[in-house]
């Protein structure tokens, strides 16, 4: 029992420690046990936040912070609307094909895997391309239930879908507008002692802008990237292809790995083993390289590096609590952890040195 209260006397006992604590704390519980009811709010936020960098950039040229707000938010609008209104219809039209086209896809893989065992028959059996066979198409159905239950839902999704392009704007816009009294007003209840708090958030803000930043153009970069190549070389639905290698840099390691096999599948289906299919397996591979490679040391050299293993057990923790975002902030969110640790013995270290000054 000694131990453990030492413990809590050695770590605790600084004030800066207490009050970010309590200021993780409270900003965790929140998210957790009240995320569902202000999800507008939150997904406002972090909107805001994201902003408030071009805002900032803005006002570098004695622009006034209105005028800069009403800049970057109308031009935000007409970026997501031109998402919502050109991009998505193409992508959910290519979506439609692609599930149509299913059966026919599963018809050409049966026959290419039926003809396995007389080619390898050392290695395969009929017997198990007929156990493959049955599992593709019990995921297959198990898919298919679920969109089915998803498209039966999507009235509901719609309202939901409706508020939110309402009301996530309006408060996107206010919290950028009124930036400095909202920060206030939360400052003034904070206690005045927190230097360590200060320190991991202004850290943590500058890892997090630079993160989000370089991640917004490798997403751009590489969707660009792939839909052009994929369009050159004629590979079917283009568009929603580029979309998904788009998307699957936001989970590193896990994202490019796993959109490799639509990718793959399809230019497979439409060309089988040809040239097309090689050049077109070159190509993405090379994107993949250069991604890898040459873009993210150059968009992310400011960002504190993490180990592999600490980035993928950021995914799975904070991609179990908070899905989608916790995926996307999961880097950040891991940075932050890492910021505590490494202030944590700081403070305790300049405890200790403050007594041995006093004695």
């Amino acid at each position: 029992m000694k131990l453990v209260t030492d413990w809590f006397r050695r770590n605790f006992s600084d004030p800066q420690v207490v009050a970010l604590m309590l200021a993780l704390i409270v900003i965790f519980a929140v998210i957790v046990f009240m995320g569902d009811m202000l999800a507008p709010v939150l997904a406002s936020v972090v909107i805001a936040y994201l902003l408030e960098g071009l805002v900032s950039w803005l006002q570098r040229f004695h622009l006034p912070r209105l005028i800069s707000v009403i800049i970057v938010f109308t031009t935000s609008v007409v970026f997501v609307s031109a998402i919502v209104f050109v991009l998505l219809p193409q992508v959910s039209v290519q979506l439609s094909q692609l599930i149509q086209q299913v059966p026919n896809m599963l018809a050409k893989g049966q026959d290419s895997l039926m003809r396995l065992p007389a080619m390898y028959p050392d290695l395969i059996t009929g017997e198990q391309i007929t156990t493959i066979i049955s599992t593709i198409k019990t995921e297959i159905g198990t898919l298919g239930q679920t969109i089915l239950s998803l498209s039966l839902s999507s009235v509901v999704g719609l309202i939901t879908l409706m508020v939110y392009f309402i009301l996530v704007p309006l408060l996107v816009f206010f919290f950028l507008k009124d930036k400095n009294k909202i920060i206030g007003w939360f400052i003034q209840y904070m206690p005045e002692d927190r230097g360590i708090a200060d320190k991991v958030w202004n850290e943590l803000d500058e890892q997090i802008s630079n993160y989000v930043r370089g991640k917004f153009w490798e997403i751009l970069i590489v969707g660009s990237a792939s839909f052009v190549a994929f369009s050159i070389l004629g590979l079917n639905y283009a568009a929603l292809l580029a979309v998904l290698v788009g998307l699957s840099v936001i989970i590193p390691y896990i994202g490019a790995t796993v959109v490799t096999v639509p990718v793959m599948a399809v230019a497979w289906f439409q060309w089988g083993w040809s040239s097309d299919f090689i050049y077109l397996a070159i190509t993405y591979f090379v994107i993949q390289v250069l991604d890898g490679n040459v873009l993210v040391p150059l968009l992310f050299s400011e960002v504190v590096n993490l180990h592999p293993v600490a980035i993928i057990v950021a995914i799975l923790v904070f991609g179990g609590l908070w899905g989608f975002w916790g995926v996307f902030f999961a880097i950040p969110l891991g940075t932050l952890v890492k910021a505590v640790l490494t202030a944590w013995p700081k403070a305790t270290k300049r405890e200790q040195g403050e007594q041995v000054q006093e004695a």
